[in-house]
């Protein structure tokens, strides 16, 4: 998720998603950390301005089968004179294409949804859908998320379905270090995209470095490329795998091979 609501905050999960999906009985903690240099300094439809902001975010990714994993999110802001302050509650399940299919690209699709506390975003009520597809090719990896929002509470819903088009390019440095190019939009209607200067879009150089299988990492920079978006923002992500449940493995009765009989 990276959306930019027009009345409210955004970036507090700022990510390019893969296709891939949580692996059965595993769960990924992630912790989203971004911090705004040079942001909005007023209020807007009662929305708190987000310079010098501290967005904060507890992603918690359980995985079910080969093909669906069920995330849940838990958005945090600091802020200056503000305080600590929960944010709200997102819950987003995915499905993916299996690798026993043998699709040329990776294929999975996400739809998200949940609240905002007002004072973070007008609107407070939001449904995500999130196409993903993503190929890796030798050293280099792309992936692609052209996402579908709506608002079903706020200033924003007699826009109807919006379009936010996110993407990564990456090159392999080495074996463990990747540095890459990030993209996040917010376009507008589909029926009709905003203006330029009312369109959001970020620009990331980015890194992301392989601590162990288990583990995953990513710094970036954040630069807006317009003046509705943020100007200058770092964001982080460190996660961790782990097995909190066991998968249920079917037991196989085999047939009896004694050679007794009554």
């Amino acid at each position: 998720m990276a959306t930019f609501p027009l009345y409210g905050q955004g970036n507090y999960e700022i990510q390019v998603y893969g296709a891939d999906t949580v692996v059965p009985g595993r769960t990924m903690v992630e912790l989203h950390s971004n911090f705004t240099f040079e942001g909005f300094k007023t209020m807007d439809q009662g929305v708190l301005p987000d310079n010098h902001q501290l967005h904060e975010t507890v992603e918690i990714t359980q995985g079910w089968t080969k093909w669906f994993e069920t995330g849940f999110y838990i958005f945090t802001s600091y802020g200056p004179n503000q305080g600590y302050k929960w944010v709200g509650d997102h819950i987003r399940p995915r499905v993916r294409v299996p690798e026993s299919w043998h699709w040329p690209v990776g294929v999975s699709v996400s739809t998200e949804i949940g609240y905002q506390r007002p004072i973070f975003s007008a609107d407070t009520w939001t449904w995500e859908i999130r196409p993903i597809v993503d190929k890796q090719w030798k050293s280099w990896y792309v992936a692609f998320n052209p996402a579908l929002e709506r608002s079903f509470h706020g200033p924003s819903v007699p826009q109807g379905v919006t379009f936010s088009p996110n993407f990564k390019f990456a090159y392999s440095v080495t074996r463990k270090l990747s540095a890459g190019l990030e993209y996040y939009g917010s376009l507008g209607p589909v029926t009709g995209f905003d203006p330029l200067y009312q369109q959001e879009q970020q620009i990331i150089p980015s890194l992301d470095y392989d601590f162990g299988p288990n583990w995953e990492f990513n710094f970036g920079v954040g630069v807006g490329a317009t003046r509705s978006t943020d100007h200058l923002l770092v964001k982080m992500i460190i996660g961790r795998r782990f097995r909190f449940i066991t998968p249920r493995v079917p037991r196989v009765l085999k047939p009896n091979s004694g050679g007794g009989g009554d």
